[in-house]
């Protein structure tokens, strides 16, 4: 290739824009959108019980148990958003027996997939961070009812 020819596809390179930075104009998206598409985007993947630490997790449920509150899609998610480029990174719990290395490589491509389809931003790294595993009898039984002891 001729020096000409190498200079002239670096400087395309460099001048080449994203879908969000036009010569007609810019669009920003926020942390929150992008924080709640892979929010979103991490539950569809089968083995994940649930996204957050401990406390955001106690929060959630306190959270969903109030009459029209609504599901926080962001909780366990944090989001660097730039221009062009997002990094996420996950916390989370998986259902005991699931392949971890799996799970996080399923989550990384659906949470890429998704963000990249719906924002136009490139993402450079998804980081998943696995802090429990959810056992089938972790789940509370409900109460077997008493008998009522005065009739």
């Amino acid at each position: 290739m001729s020096e000409s020819a190498t200079k002239a596809t670096i400087v395309a390179a460099q001048t080449r824009q994203s879908a969000l930075v036009t010569p007609e104009g810019s669009t920003t998206i926020a942390d929150t959108v992008v924080s709640k598409i892979a929010g979103i985007a991490a539950r569809e993947v089968s083995g994940v019980h649930s996204l957050g630490g401990g406390t955001a997790r106690a929060i959630g449920n306190l959270r969903e148990r109030i009459p029209g509150a609504r599901t926080n899609h962001s909780q366990g998610v944090s989001v660097e958003v730039g221009e062009t480029e997002a990094a996420v990174d996950l916390d989370l719990v998986a259902e005991y027996g699931v392949s971890i290395a799996d799970l996080a490589d399923g989550i990384r491509r659906n949470v890429i997939s998704a963000v990249e389809r719906m924002t136009g931003l490139h993402v450079v790294e998804v980081n998943v961070t696995v802090n429990d595993v959810h056992l089938p009898q972790d789940d509370a039984q409900p109460p077997a009812p008493q008998e009522q002891r005065v009739q």
